[in-house]
């Protein structure tokens, strides 16, 4: 049982000595966002659905809740950020080639369709991020939209 004790103390020891070290956060500007929402032209609607569902993993702006200063919680949201934006930045979205906005619109539709994206662990503690069927649908149709109109400028 003494041993079982100190064990506890030194993790608990540990832990707060780790609240002191915190990874980078993503707090870039929101204006790097203008360009792809100026390109792409998102309705109301799926512009806030994007800003609600996407953007704090997918652009250089992370809107952080209180619980991301709790160490290991802010090392997992870190890698989980800096994995969204590996995949899609839209805070890049104008450095990007024509061909990769093509298959970047399409890769959004696809997941959204699946249900793969906004995944789980962030719906779980943004429940304002769990898309309905009609918002679902409505990031389908103006992804798919978007698409086409890549596909045509390629295509010229």
């Amino acid at each position: 049982m003494r041993i079982l004790k100190k064990i506890v103390g030194l993790l608990l020891i540990l832990l707060v000595i780790a609240q002191f070290f915190q990874p980078g956060k993503n707090e870039g500007e929101v204006t790097a966002l203008e360009p792809f929402i100026a390109e792409v032209a998102p309705s109301n609607e799926v512009h806030q659905i994007l800003k609600t569902a996407c953007f704090d993993c997918h652009s250089n702006t992370t809107k952080y809740p209180w619980y991301s200063r709790i160490t290991p919680v802010n090392y997992w949201m870190a890698h989980h950020v800096e994995e969204g934006k590996e995949e899609l930045n839209f805070s890049d979205w104008a450095s990007y080639s024509l061909k990769r906005k093509e298959h970047k619109m399409k890769e959004v539709w696809e997941e959204v369709e699946k249900g793969k994206m906004p995944i789980k662990s962030y719906t779980w503690t943004h429940t304002d991020a769990k898309l309905t069927q009609e918002q679902i649908q409505q990031v389908i149709d103006w992804a798919k939209d978007a698409q086409t109109k890549y596909q045509q400028q390629l295509a010229n």
